[in-house]
C-alpha cells in the first residue's frame, strides 16, 4: 500500500459505507475524520454544544452526550458498525482513581443492541510502567505506576471484555503525540522556556507518533485488527529524551536544552513532567507494520520534526 494512501481506500466499496462512531473526537478524531473524506457516515459524541458546528463542517453528524452520565448515551445503540473509543479517562481528581468508568457506561450502551462490528480504544503506552529502557512487545505484562495509567489499564480490560460478546476489539498504546499543527505537538515552546532534560547517563528512553500516523493507525485497527489485540502504535525512533528535543532544537534553530541531575529536575520540575523522566522503555512496533500493514509517513521524528520545523 502506497504511504501517502488511507488504509480504507483498499476497501471493497460495498464496506465504504459503514456507519463510524468517534468518541472523544478531538485533534486524532478530526484528522481520522479528514483522511476518511466522506467514505463513510461518520458520527461523534460530543457533549459542547458549542463545537456542534464545527463536527458539522467537518462532514461529521454530532451527538450530544456526556460520558459522565450514562443516561444520555442512550440514543448510542444500534447507531453505528464501528467506533473509535479516544475519550481520555477521568482526571486525577475523580473520586475512583482506579477506575474508568466512562469506558464503562460506553461499553454497556454498546452491548444494548447488536451492530457494531469493531470496536478500537486508544490507551497509552504507560500502562507498560518503567521498562528500565529494554525493548517492550505488547505481551508484556501492565505493570502501570502513575493513576492515569492505572485507569487505563482498567479501560482496557472493559473493551476486552466487551470483545467476549461478538465486538472484534482493538487496543492500541500511544506513545507521546506531535504535529506542527497540534495543540502541545510541538517541543518548541518547551525549547524557549529551556525547560532542562536528564543528563546523558540519568536520561530515559521515550516514544513517539506523528498525529497523522496515529489517525492512519486507528483506521487501520478499525478495519484490519484482530480480535481481542493491543497494537504498539509508535514510530522507529530510539531516542532519549534529551536526545529528542536535541534534534527538535537543532533542526528550528534553537538552544538545545540545559542538562541537569534527576535530583536537581526532581527539585525544580512539575510533578507531571518528572513522571515521565522516571519510566523508560523502547516500544516494538512490528506487530502494528506486519497486522496492521502501516506504512508510516514519519518513520522517526526527525522526518516529523524536518516537516514541523518547515512549518513554524
Amino acid at each position: 500500500m502506497p504511504s501517502n494512501q488511507t488504509p480504507l481506500g483498499a476497501l471493497p466499496a460495498r464496506f465504504r459505507r459503514q456507519r463510524l462512531l468517534i468518541v472523544g473526537c478531538g485533534d486524532v478524531g478530526m484528522r481520522v475524520a479528514r483522511q476518511l473524506g466522506g467514505r463513510v457516515n461518520l458520527m461523534a459524541l460530543t457533549s459542547t454544544p458549542a463545537r456542534v458546528p464545527e463536527l458539522r463542517a467537518a462532514g461529521i453528524r454530532p451527538l450530544l452526550g456526556n460520558l459522565d452520565r450514562a443516561a444520555t448515551l442512550q440514543r448510542l445503540a444500534g447507531l453505528a458498525t464501528r467506533v473509535l473509543h479516544l475519550a481520555p479517562p477521568p482526571s486525577d481528581k475523580s473520586r475512583d482513581w482506579s477506575h474508568d468508568p466512562r469506558t464503562l457506561a460506553l461499553s454497556r450502551i454498546l452491548r444494548l443492541r447488536s451492530g457494531v462490528s469493531a470496536l478500537v480504544y486508544g490507551s497509552t503506552s504507560g500502562v507498560y510502567g518503567d521498562c528500565e529502557g529494554v525493548k517492550v512487545h505488547e505481551t508484556r505484562p501492565v505493570q502501570p505506576h502513575t493513576p492515569r495509567a492505572v485507569r487505563r489499564v482498567d479501560a482496557e480490560e472493559t473493551v476486552r471484555f466487551l470483545g467476549r460478546s461478538g465486538v472484534r476489539t482493538s487496543i492500541l498504546r500511544i506513545p507521546g503525540i506531535y504535529a506542527p499543527d497540534r495543540v502541545g505537538g510541538t517541543p518548541k515552546e518547551r525549547l524557549l522556556k529551556r525547560t532542562p532534560v536528564l543528563l546523558p547517563k540519568e536520561d530515559v528512553y521515550t516514544n513517539h507518533i506523528h498525529a497523522d500516523d496515529l489517525a492512519r493507525a486507528c483506521l487501520a485497527a478499525l478495519w484490519r485488527g484482530r480480535a481481542q489485540r493491543v497494537y504498539n502504535v509508535n514510530d522507529d525512533s530510539q531516542l532519549k529524551m534529551g536526545d529528542y528535543f536535541d534534534v527538535a532544537a537543532d533542526l528550528m534553530g534553537l538552544p538545545r536544552p540545559p542538562r541537569v541531575s534527576r535530583n536537581s529536575a526532581t527539585e525544580s520540575l512539575p510533578l507531571m513532567l518528572l513522571s515521565f523522566m522516571s519510566e523508560s522503555r523502547r516500544l516494538d512496533n512490528t506487530r502494528m507494520k506486519r497486522e496492521l500493514r502501516l506504512n508510516l509517513l514519519y518513520p522517526t521524528v526527525r522526518e516529523g520534526l524536518c516537516a514541523q520545523a518547515s512549518l513554524l
